[in-house]
């Protein structure tokens, strides 16, 4: 296993995608990729306490990526397909350092945006979002 005990650059990041029960595979040209964690806060205050109180309710991820546009890459074709899809095996690796050192984080997801963007003087680009459902598992490499 193979920890980060620094800070590291992205240069090194994977994002992996899969639309169906087989294997994620690399999602190519990514420029950035993002993941958002969040716990739902319950209020749970009552008259005459003087201060809110709060329980840790649901948790939830979602992210979001930039790519360069490809339409070679069998991981790009994935995203495209899976949007609107309702396929519940897509799923998501996403390795912030690399595949050998650091950590990977995975889970199930729903593709809720897909867009290409083409300039006259700049690259063809992608974005994509997404929402988890579950889980979002953390492993260390």
């Amino acid at each position: 296993m193979a920890t980060n005990t620094t800070t590291y650059t992205g240069e090194s990041g994977v994002f992996k995608f899969s639309d169906t029960a087989s294997s994620a595979v690399v999602v190519a040209s990514v420029r950035t990729f993002t993941l958002d964690q969040e716990t739902q806060a319950i209020e749970t205050s009552v008259m005459g306490s003087g201060s809110r109180a709060y329980l840790p309710g649901l948790k939830q991820f979602s992210g979001s990526a930039d790519l360069y546009f490809r339409d070679d890459n069998q991981g790009q074709v994935n995203l495209f397909n899976a949007i609107g899809g309702d396929n519940g095996a897509t799923t998501i690796e996403l390795y912030p350092s690399g595949e050998t050192t650091g950590i990977k984080l995975s889970g199930s997801v729903i593709i809720t945006a897909h867009s290409i963007t083409a300039n006259f003087d700049g690259m063809v680009e992608c974005s994509v979002s997404f929402q988890g459902s579950g889980a979002l598992t953390r492993t260390s490499l």
